[in-house]
């Protein structure tokens, strides 16, 4: 009897150890042609307000709003997998003309062989003391150096002035900023480090947009930003919104041809049943295959806290971006990188 029970265990184990093989078999038999998936959100920690930029590194280096403080910095090859390698400032040399503030909605930028930061920094609902700075560094992990203010809200005139946008174009450095109060554009020095001297401010679209960002392609122009309310948890109504024009200032027009100084647009990217506050996308970024991709903030219904870092492709059609079901993808298909 014990050598039956010997042999029916030793049966036994031959069976498991063959289940186990088989199943590495078909682990390791994937289909190469099946492209791979990533799951939203990219990053499940709160980076709100992202600003993107490739290096020479050929690394992309990521940059948010400071709920890490001291303006939190990531990287990665493939727009998926990201690694935290520090922030931008220091507790020494973090930007101060707003003593209280925060350092929100980053912009990344390289000009005349320098990084340049630029940041809005602001206490809630400081609408007329909060401003604008930048910052530069010989390398995207930092440290950036802080150049201090560009110009305050009572300085310029113009009510909650924050998130920076920068673009280069036709010889001209200009900036464009505002969040609710008008959106608004004026022209730099030509290392982006000052107003050019008798620059005038000139209003771009109107008062229901913020986080301003403007992507030219095939002529056009495509001004994105954000309406809504950003900051409500899982009430958050925030939501991607684009028009377009021919001319960098404009008019700025939906599909049927109403401006966006009137609050008119087109909506890219909504919330759906696990998503909400969709919104403050980056710069539209390419993969090896020539595929467009954006990054934004959105709160997760399943995890509530902060605001999460989500990627979705950007598609085209007759001249216009979408996303598809213009809602955050909870999967979608790899980026593609050689």
């Amino acid at each position: 009897m014990k050598q039956i029970i010997k042999i029916a265990g030793f049966l036994i184990a031959v069976i498991i150890l063959q289940n186990s093989v088989s199943g590495c078999e078909k682990k390791q038999s994937r289909n190469p042609d099946e492209p791979e998936v990533y799951q939203n959100p990219v990053v499940a920690k709160s980076l709100p307000d992202p600003t993107i930029i490739k290096a020479d590194d050929d690394f992309f280096y990521l940059y948010a709003t400071e709920d890490i403080r001291n303006t939190p910095i990531h990287k990665s090859k493939d727009l998926v997998n990201w690694e935290f390698v520090g922030t931008a400032f220091t507790n020494e040399t973090r930007p101060d003309f707003e003593p209280k503030g925060g350092l929100w909605a980053p912009d990344i930028n390289y000009i005349e062989g320098k990084y340049v930061l630029y940041y809005s920094i602001s206490v809630w609902g400081g609408e007329w003391t909060c401003g604008i700075g930048v910052a530069t560094s010989d390398l995207p992990e930092g440290p950036f150096t802080d150049h201090g203010k560009l110009f305050r809200s009572n300085e310029i005139g113009v009510q909650n002035s924050i998130d920076p946008f920068y673009i280069e174009e036709d010889g001209k450095h200009c900036l464009f900023w505002g969040s609710f109060r008008g959106i608004y554009a004026i022209e730099l020095s030509s290392d982006g480090l000052a107003l050019k001297p008798g620059a005038e401010i000139q209003q771009i679209a109107g008062t229901a947009y913020e986080g301003v960002y403007i992507h030219k392609k095939d002529g056009w122009y495509y001004l994105f930003a954000s309406i809504g309310s950003c900051c409500e948890g899982v009430n958050s109504t925030y939501t991607t919104v684009v028009g377009r024009s021919d001319n960098l200032f404009g008019p700025y027009k939906n599909k049927i041809h109403q401006s966006m100084m009137d609050n008119h647009h087109e909506v890219l990217i909504h919330g759906n049943d696990r998503f909400v506050g969709t919104g403050h996308n980056s710069e539209i970024v390419q993969d090896d295959a020539g595929n467009d991709w954006i990054f934004y903030h959105a709160v997760d219904k399943n995890n509530p806290k902060g605001r999460v870092l989500m990627l979705d492709e950007v598609k085209w059609q007759n001249g216009w971006p979408y996303v598809e079901g213009n809602s955050p993808a909870k999967e979608w298909n790899k980026p593609e990188f050689n």
